[in-house]
């Protein structure tokens, strides 16, 4: 199982969170992508626990049932880990004369960064090019994932009639759908310095942008959750109950003061603390856009509650503004769901490397 393959027929992208499974199938025509098909259904309570495929049953259900919703004929999928359940490491080795010298030089060096027997992993490699400082040296993106974390979303696609055509790591796969939102962005130069917050229903991840590749990434516990708890103890609603009403509205005028604002406030003050984290770890001590990707990020105002907190420009991603639907898709559900689907569609997007 490949993290790094190239040259793929289209495959679908499909984005496992803790709460919910979000399936995209893209097709290029020229230099414009289109959405061919969409899907996202919600996964039952505990069905994954801390980035963990707790019952593979309950998530292979819902994936066919987000299948049969989309109405796509894909068969081959991309599917990613979170970061927390990746290795990653950028290696430097000698210029190797042939592919199997590269490959043992790899699994040479693999074995000094990575704690657990090579056997018990799944590995894979890119190579990146020359080094800049020793042209008869060239830099190697190593990544590693315990085998049973990718066995789990093998076998959830096997359940579903699918096959896995790649695993990538979720911060690449944002990485591949950042560049779908440049264009939509001030023209900030090369050196440009990203700051992409993902907030789902329990982790936020921070993933730093520079010169368009991944230079940090950090996952907090916080997220859509809490806001849905919060509805459902104080408003004595179930916990779905909780999260239709979140969702969909009917809830009494106090909401917004009383519990809303307050858990944007919250949220705000969790992304700035995430940024604080990286500006105390690098050179840098800005970043020149937010971007707010993520299910809990679609909150009426909270990107404007963001650029006001923190005195940083910030924009809620939409992955699909200058894409083609096919007829099948529902503009407005898209458009809903466009910043939860960012992992999805840098998935997707793996289609066209």
């Amino acid at each position: 199982m490949s993290f790094f393959k190239r040259n793929n027929p289209n495959v679908l992208g499909i984005d496992v969170s803790s709460s919910a499974i979000k399936l995209i199938e893209l097709s290029r025509h020229g230099s414009r992508y289109r959405v061919e098909s969409y899907g996202v259904a919600a996964l039952p309570e505990n069905a994954v626990i801390d980035n963990n495929f707790a019952d593979l049953e309950a998530i292979g259900n819902t994936l066919s049932t987000v299948i049969e919703r989309s109405g796509t004929k894909l068969k081959q999928a991309a599917l990613s880990v979170s970061g927390s359940a990746v290795i990653t490491k950028i290696v430097t080795i000698p210029k190797p004369e042939s592919d199997e010298e590269l490959e043992a030089q790899v699994e040479m060096i693999a074995d000094q960064y990575i704690p657990y027997a090579l056997d018990e992993v799944n590995l894979d490699f890119s190579v990146i090019g020359p080094n800049e400082r020793n042209a008869s040296l060239i830099d190697v993106q190593l990544a590693a994932s315990r085998r049973e974390n990718i066995d789990d979303r093998v076998a959830v696609l096997d359940l579903a009639g699918l096959k896995a055509k790649i695993v990538d790591v979720e911060a690449y796969a944002l990485e591949n759908a950042y560049g779908l939102l440049q264009s939509g962005l001030p023209d900030y130069g090369p050196e440009a310095t990203i700051a992409i917050a993902d907030t789902g229903s329990t982790v936020t991840t921070l993933n730093i942008i520079h010169k368009n590749k991944v230079i940090y990434s950090r996952e907090q516990g916080f997220g859509g959750k809490q806001l849905t708890e919060e509805i459902q103890r104080r408003y004595g609603l179930s916990y779905e109950e909780a999260g239709m009403a979140k969702k969909h509205g009917g809830l009494p005028d106090s909401y917004i003061t009383e519990v809303l604002d307050p858990f944007k406030d919250v949220m705000c003050q969790q992304i700035g603390r995430s940024l604080q984290f990286f500006f105390s770890s690098s050179a840098q001590h800005s970043v020149d856009h937010i971007i707010l990707s993520g299910g809990t990020s679609s909150l009426l105002g909270v990107d404007a509650l963001l650029e006001e907190k923190l005195g940083t420009p910030a924009t809620v991603a939409n992955p699909f503004s200058q894409m083609s639907l096919a007829g099948k898709v529902k503009t407005q559900a898209l458009s809903n769901d466009a910043p939860a689907m960012m992992i999805a569609t840098g998935l997707a997007l793996r289609s066209f490397d």
